[in-house]
């Protein structure tokens, strides 16, 4: 089993302020971090976790799963199950319409693992309820097979489903069989879609200690303890640059290429990304590896902060002048739980809410109709809020903290959240829930009241669950005579 070196990173020549710098400016830009891992060559320098994180923690990796399946696909091109330029339709006969497209009759395994398929998005998330391998080959396509490349997961998806239909197992346990020498977690998993194939694209749950050890082999182009695992020539491929992805990157860190489901970075070495802060980023120049988990779905530009705030640390040596050691910080950062709403110039304090709570909304039970939610009551003590309501027929609650977070078990859910909330005005309140579990999203709630009624605006930064908190629903108070 692979393991690194657990060392300080003055004893590999670095400076434990450029670490610091890391962490204190991601809390200040109020990034939702999960994890940070930081490799120097074979030797282990920083594993951070945010609470309630930790290295046995499974997490969900999105897009990172992409990785994984170019590494699939590579273990059966090297047994001879396929060349890269077979058509892909050759081996999904069961889905190929008598009237298909040339488009997608002509687009090989070799287009999917660039993402130059003949599909500018996404295939299944048409219609989610249809086969979504089906849906790959039966989607009018947008422009010829093999030109530029557009972002597709589907492509992944229907890799993953090539390797689950050639091998007759799941991908990740082939995964797992192939890179035994990582010990990757015997817990981790893919999810799976509606009909039975594993997420390639998307679905990967595991651990971050799992994705220091992927990253470490591809940056070994395969070879770990002297063992070649995997062609190094098809390593090399997958990492370089092989695709321009300019004209539809919406930040700077997403525009530097594409090779085999991996980016290319501003620093001349590879990203494994995933949605939401997840990433294995190589920096060759300084021989590192970086491995980041995080919760920033639904907020723009944060992942663009954790690139930039790794850069400058790593690479351009900026460092903190904090008086704190990083052996202070890191039994900090397990202490402390996700960030709280900060207060903003229009928030009210407890003082200001609390005569308008008592008049207008205190004891008050809302009553909707046509809605799936129901019987919705707004109960505060002190610096802890309760939402009570019914939800399909099931009674639910959510507590929340006001200036600190407050845990709990989603209802109708068994995930595990974190919840604060702020008076934005004198009667509309906001709450945030984060998913704190394998799973990772936000779930958004704004109630305005006014003296009979309430107002309810929901939505969910989360890519399949939580979709009754989507949408608007109004409720009445009636007094009870």
């Amino acid at each position: 089993m692979l393991k690194f070196n657990i060392s300080k990173p003055e004893d590999v020549g670095i400076d434990e302020r450029q670490i610091i710098n890391i962490i204190e400016r991601l809390d200040k830009q109020r990034i939702n971090m999960h994890s940070l891992l930081i490799l120097k060559g074979n030797n282990l320098i920083c594993e951070a976790y945010w609470k309630p994180y930790n290295n046995n923690m499974l997490h969900r990796m999105f897009s990172i799963s992409k990785s994984f399946t170019a590494i699939a696909i590579g273990f059966l091109l090297e047994e001879g199950k396929f060349d890269l330029d077979d058509a892909i339709c050759d081996y999904f006969p069961e889905y190929i319409p008598n009237d298909v497209h040339p488009w997608i009759k002509s687009m090989t395994i070799r287009d999917c693992l660039m993402m130059r398929t003949c599909h500018a998005s996404t295939t299944y998330k048409n219609n989610m309820h249809s086969n979504w391998v089906e849906s790959f080959f039966t989607t009018p396509p947008t422009h010829p097979s093999g030109r530029y490349f557009c972002y597709d997961t589907s492509s992944a998806h229907t890799l993953c489903a090539l390797v689950e239909k050639l091998t007759n197992m799941k991908m990740l346990d082939y995964i797992k069989q192939k890179l035994s020498l990582l010990g990757l977690s015997e817990e981790s998993y893919m999810l799976s879609d509606p009909f039975g194939v594993s997420m390639g694209g998307s679905g990967l749950v595991a651990t971050s200690l799992d994705m220091l050890k992927f990253g470490y082999f591809l940056k070994q182009q395969g070879n770990i303890g002297g063992q070649q695992l995997i062609d190094s020539s098809y390593i090399r491929e997958c990492t370089s640059f092989l695709s321009d992805t300019r004209m539809t990157a919406p930040v700077s860190s997403e525009a530097v290429g594409y090779g085999m489901m991996i980016w290319q970075n501003e620093r001349q070495g590879f990203v494994c990304y995933g949605m939401g802060g997840q990433f294995i980023i190589e920096l060759p120049k300084q021989d590192m590896l970086i491995v980041t988990t995080a919760d920033t779905i639904g907020r723009a530009g944060a992942n663009q902060i954790i690139y930039e705030t790794i850069y400058s640390s790593l690479c351009d040596g900026e460092i903190s002048h904090s008086a704190k050691s990083l052996s202070k910080i890191l039994p900090e950062l397990s202490m402390h739980s996700q960030i709280p709403i900060p207060n903003t110039p229009g928030t009210k304090s407890a003082e200001q809410i609390s005569p308008v709570y008592k008049k207008n909304i205190k004891g008050h039970t809302y009553h909707t109709s046509g809605h799936a939610f129901d019987n919705i009551m707004l109960s505060i003590n002190d610096d802890v809020g309760r939402l009570t309501y019914t939800l399909n027929g099931s009674p639910c609650q959510l507590d929340f903290g006001f200036g600190r977070l407050i845990e709990g078990q989603f209802p109708l859910y068994d995930m595990h959240y974190a919840a604060s909330g702020i008076w934005v005005t004198e009667d509309t309140l906001y709450i945030r829930l984060h998913i704190i579990d394998e799973y990772i999203g936000s779930v958004h709630i704004q109630l305005s009241f006014d003296n009979d009624s309430v107002a309810v605006f929901m939505k969910k930064n989360e890519e399949s669950l939580f979709n009754e908190y989507n949408g608007h629903v109004y409720g009445k108070y009636t007094k009870t005579l």
